[in-house]
């Protein structure tokens, strides 16, 4: 999100929202507590969250949705019990999320960046476009667990068409390194294909 589009939002801002004392904040707590150990971690630190995300980001209202994406994964993880540093994992958590997030505009920037140099006449309509934009967010979460050489390699193969030699060449990597890591990628997402229900 921009500055320029946090701006134009009149919603309070997170701190506000978050000031200890405030019905909704004890109506949440008290929720939360009850429903998931994870509820005292978002009662006591989901404000210093979202400041240490909107320092990372310049952006208030960007930093409390993905603050709410960080706790969405603690909800999510295992053993959160035996944490002795909430913070420390509430930070590694929002890294992994922060860095999905700007992996996912980088991917929308480049993009729009293709289709702004193409002609026209071979633009697509807003409903392919958000088709696409649909399929390449798809993509990008299906390899997301994936180092990024290996996603790199893939991309390379999939989408540009190149043969390995010329990926090994793009990205100073032996052609056997380009065969394992293409090889990798496709396992992961069998992988992914034999879990889904």
């Amino acid at each position: 999100m921009s500055a320029s589009q946090c701006a134009l939002r009149s919603e309070p801002s997170p701190e506000a929202l978050a000031r200890p004392g405030s019905a909704a904040t004890a109506v949440a707590a008290a929720h939360a507590e009850a429903a998931h150990p994870a509820g005292l971690w978002y009662t006591s630190h989901h404000a210093w969250l979202v400041v240490w995300l909107q320092r990372k980001m310049g952006c208030p209202h960007g930093a409390a949705d993905l603050a709410q994406d960080t706790f969405l994964r603690v909800l999510a993880a295992r053993g959160i019990e035996q944490v002795a540093e909430p913070r420390a994992f509430l930070t590694t958590l929002a890294k992994r999320v922060l860095f999905s997030h700007w992996r996912r505009r980088e991917l929308e920037q480049a993009y729009l960046q293709a289709l702004a140099g193409s002609p026209q006449a071979t633009a697509p309509s807003a409903e392919d476009l958000a088709l696409m934009h649909e399929a390449l967010l798809a993509i990008d979460q299906r390899l997301a667990g994936l180092p990024g050489k290996v996603r790199q390699a893939f991309l390379l193969h999939r989408i540009d068409e190149l043969t390995h030699v010329q990926i090994a060449r793009e990205m100073g990597v032996s052609v056997a390194s380009v065969e394992r890591y293409v090889k990798q990628a496709y396992l992961h997402c069998c992988r992914q294909d034999a879990d889904a229900p």
